[in-house]
């Protein structure tokens, strides 16, 4: 017989499919992205059947089945889900990538100019690219979440989210959205702070509320933040007195509770949720603070952070370490959360001066941009600089990881440099230039949006235009 049974797993990088020895079942296929499906077939018979042609047929039909699993799971491995990707942490876990890149980069297979103005990111589920844009930069302008194909560039859907954020180093939105487990819905945040749930399948709007209407304020640059989907949750941060993190129903847009024991204002850093000891957590950091909520949004535990001006950088957690970064002078600064949440600080230091290029952890160590030094590499454990490219700002940027390869994008000249992810020392290996660039863009602005490696592509972006390359190997 068939049976079918879904659990909701905390553990979003679990992928696997196996044979279950419970009653002699059939295969389970454990999928991604936040969720495991459990699908068995039995291969219990009476007894007369017992060694017989029957038995047996039934055995190699569960095994097509396992072979089938495994395959819908490496269809759907390689998806981009959110913001930094399905586990927040800008690593991307595909394989079979180039190496290096052929004189002038690698082959682009379409270019796109229907991305609108702004700084949003990719969210990149099947065969289509999600992403946000204005209509223009004037105050009658619109912001949209916007669907785009990936096999063409054309756009197949847009959706008004609000009103146009005006801001001197350019205006529009800055949210990446973020997609359900199952693909069927899309939240994003206008730089405003609209929130907005829409259906994926024709861009119709299935909720929305705002960060006013929470007891949030704009922050200078705008919300930046890109909503959290946890299951059947959706969490942003509109900070302030009611709460700084606030949790809603997916499905319906109720909110379900608001964070009252912290009330920090907003910055611009996006949440992460963790499975701690065998307990979810969501972290979130402020100018002020980083923090943990258990899931019904009581906090845990909380520490200090000497945060300046803007506080951008996504918290990296590992194993109980909370590693946190930011720019203007901030620094970085690691802390140990035990399993009943006692907060001891390891260190705190100048080594990662991360403005908002974002900085990833690979193999024990961190990459990321430090303002006034360059790429650097950093330990986690102790926080000492392991290397430095030593170029200052000139590779300031933001960097991703695929396939055992640092991926960089300067923010300034819009050059893209492929780059050895080791502690054995700085090692560039292939360099190319975006092309073409915007003539849109806000004198003060630059190219700000993080690449996206996802499914044999690499994605960049300058305001309305998206590129698109293949960097499979052959």
């Amino acid at each position: 017989m068939w049976r079918r049974t879904s659990v909701v797993s905390h553990h979003r990088d679990t992928v696997s499919a196996s044979l279950s020895s419970e009653d002699n079942a059939g295969p389970i296929c454990y999928l991604s992205g936040g969720e495991q499906r459990e699908y068995t077939v039995s291969s219990r018979t009476n007894s007369r059947f017992a060694g017989s042609g029957c038995e047996m047929a039934l055995r190699k039909f569960a095994l097509a089945v396992l072979v089938l699993c495994a395959s819908l799971v490496s269809a759907t491995a390689g998806d981009w889900p959110t913001w930094r990707g399905a586990n927040r942490d800008d690593i991307s876990t595909e394989t079979g990538l180039l190496k290096a890149w052929p004189e002038g980069g690698p082959k682009k297979l379409w270019d796109s100019k229907d991305a609108g103005l702004g700084y949003s990111g990719f969210a990149i589920v099947g065969n289509i690219l999600y992403t946000m844009g204005a209509d223009g930069s004037t105050p009658e302008s619109n912001e949209f979440m916007i669907a785009i194909n990936v096999e063409d560039g054309k756009k197949v859907w847009q959706t008004n989210v609000g009103k146009f954020l005006e801001n001197g180093w350019g205006g529009g939105p800055r949210c990446t959205p973020s997609i359900s487990a199952d693909g069927s819905l899309a939240v994003g945040i206008s730089g405003k702070g609209d929130v907005i749930c829409i259906n994926t399948k024709d861009g119709s709007e299935a909720w929305r509320t705002s960060m006013g209407d929470l007891g949030g304020q704009t922050p200078a640059w705008g919300y930046c933040e890109s909503a959290l989907i946890d299951g059947d949750k959706v969490l942003v941060t509109p900070g302030g007195s009611l709460g700084t993190v606030a949790c809603f129903n997916l499905k319906t847009g109720e909110k379900v509770w608001q964070s009252t024991e912290m009330t920090e204002m907003a910055h611009y850093s996006s949440i992460i949720v963790v499975n701690h000891f065998g307990k979810k957590q969501y972290i979130q950091l402020t100018a002020n603070k980083v923090f943990g909520l258990d899931e019904n949004g009581k906090l845990l535990w909380q520490h200090d952070f000497p945060g300046r001006v803007a506080v951008i950088p996504t918290p990296i957690y590992n194993e109980g370490v909370v590693y946190v970064t930011a720019g203007y002078g901030a620094g970085c600064m690691a802390v140990n959360i035990t399993a009943d949440n006692v907060v001891e600080k390891l260190y705190e230091n100048k080594v990662m001066k991360n403005h908002h290029g974002g900085a990833l952890l690979y193999q024990g160590h961190v990459y990321g941009h430090s303002d006034k030094t360059g790429i650097v590499c950093q330990k986690l454990e102790t926080g000492e600089q392991v290397w430095s490219d030593d170029k200052k700002d000139n590779s300031k940027g933001a960097v991703a990881f695929a396939d055992g390869m640092l991926y960089c994008l300067e923010e300034g000249s819009g050059d893209c440099f492929l780059v050895e992810a080791s502690p054995a020392g700085y090692k560039e290996v292939s360099r190319f230039r975006l092309d073409p660039q915007t003539t849109q863009r806000n004198p003060q602005g630059r190219i700000w949006t993080h690449p996206v490696i996802c499914n044999g592509k690499l994605y960049l972006r300058d305001q309305e235009i998206i590129c698109c390359y293949d960097i499979k190997q052959p």
